[in-house]
């Protein structure tokens, strides 16, 4: 489970911002406990904000490490892909991440420091009995392991000035190294899908709800196969369940298979039958409603994050989403019951209805500063009645009690469109 994350000089993150799980309000069902760790975790996270304002890049900097650790190893050349800050002294310093994570009960610090031509810093430290042990700290060229780690031969080996040492550490079976290489790259980040973050980040395809279907209907259990929870409600069942949410007339699914004259041309389709007043009718995925097809879209990776206990990243919730749908996903990643190995879910939105679905500790606010920098405060950190635990906190967002909602200056629109003197 992610526990904190702080990163700078990420597209508009120029100064540090950091984004806690750690819950405020502790005694609730939402958090969860660990017995090595004294504090309790959040599994839901919301940021809201003015458009503009940096709600996407504090998940796009989640994700790009995520993507740096499964892929520098293979992808990374003489160049690091960063995405620094485009204005002011952002080109010429370093990017930096700083996290925590809970990974099979330890916790474990990780630190980044990179610029375009190289890893410039980076330390694994892991708190096995409450207690800081380093693993490797690296600086530059050079990196010293804790004695006695087997594995570090072969990181020596695999590394390059582009090269992420928990990259290379994944190759190391049964080690520290692999199972936080492992908790970090299975972040997945969904977006609006003809979005640049989507194309660029979006692992997505990992988890489609499409082949998810297509493997249970062939007998093939092996997307979410983790050898585990045999008694757990079969794939195939909690897809269907899930999809009765967005439209309660889908009764079943049906795959076929689409045969073109082109070398390997053998494409799936998947049918939702529909059951009315008369015959059931099949209906092609995409003559469903946007509606549908999105929280469709979200099966797959929502299914996937649950089992596993991953991390799901998903910018603007309410895109093509009725408000009760978007409630229901945070519900069920909130739910105990529904939600067994931690699974956590951080979301952007505009849907201040949301709001009534979430705890103070759980909101997060950008905010767009003069030197078009973003600025991230938790909705806890407020003071006072503002804040306070029985506040209904969508009318006091409304009412821009907490700042980070757009400001209309009606002069200069009414100026834009001539109806009134420049």
């Amino acid at each position: 489970m992610l526990l904190r994350l702080r990163a700078s000089n990420h597209r508009s993150i120029l100064e540090p911002v950091e984004l806690s799980m750690i819950a405020v309000d502790k005694e609730r069902a939402a958090t969860r406990r660990f017995d090595r760790l004294s504090e309790h975790v959040l599994t839901v996270a919301g940021i809201y904000g003015p458009n503009a304002s940096g709600k996407s890049n504090v998940l796009d900097a989640m994700a790009w490490l995520s993507m740096a650790v499964a892929t520098s190893l293979r992808r990374w050349d003489e160049h690091i892909p960063r995405d620094a800050h485009m204005f002011g002294k952002g080109p010429t310093s370093p990017t930096e991440f700083d996290l925590d994570l809970e990974v099979e009960g330890v916790r474990y610090g990780y630190r980044l420091e990179l610029d375009d031509s190289a890893v410039l810093f980076e330390s694994l430290d892991s708190y096995p009995e409450g207690r800081r042990r380093n693993l490797f700290t690296r600086r530059k060229g050079e990196i010293d392991f804790r004695r006695g780690l087997d594995g570090t031969r072969g990181i020596r080996e695999l590394l390059t000035p582009t090269t992420l040492a928990l990259s290379a550490g994944r190759r190391v079976h049964d080690s520290d190294f692999r199972r936080v290489a492992q908790a970090l790259s299975s972040m997945r980040l969904l977006g609006p899908w003809n979005s640049r973050t989507f194309r660029a980040r979006g692992l997505i395809w990992l988890d489609n709800t499409a082949d998810l279907l297509a493997d249970v209907e062939a007998g093939q259990g092996r997307l979410f196969d983790t050898g585990q929870d045999r008694s757990a409600v079969t794939d195939r069942g909690a897809a269907m369940e899930l999809l009765h949410f967005a439209d309660p007339g889908i009764d079943e699914f049906v795959m076929t298979e689409d045969v073109s004259e082109r070398p390997g041309g053998r494409r799936r389709q998947l049918g939702l039958v529909h059951r009315g007043d008369g015959e059931p009718v099949t209906f092609d995925i995409e003559d469903e409603s946007a509606g549908t097809r999105t929280w469709f879209r979200l099966i797959g990776p929502a299914l996937a994050a649950l089992r596993f206990g991953r991390v799901l990243l998903l910018d603007e919730i309410d895109a093509s989403l009725h408000p009760r749908l978007s409630a229901r996903l945070i519900e069920i990643f909130q739910d105990p019951e529904t939600n067994i190995r931690g699974a956590q879910l951080v979301f952007t939105s505009h849907d201040t209805s949301l709001l009534n679905h979430l705890n103070r500790d759980e909101v997060w606010l950008t905010e767009r500063a003069p030197n078009a920098a973003t600025r991230l405060v938790g909705l806890a950190e407020f003071r006072g009645e503002r804040v306070r635990k029985s506040l209904n906190l969508e009318r006091a967002y409304l009412q821009g009690r907490f700042g980070a909602v757009p400001e209309v200056d009606r002069a200069a629109v009414r100026r834009a469109l001539g109806l009134a003197s420049a």
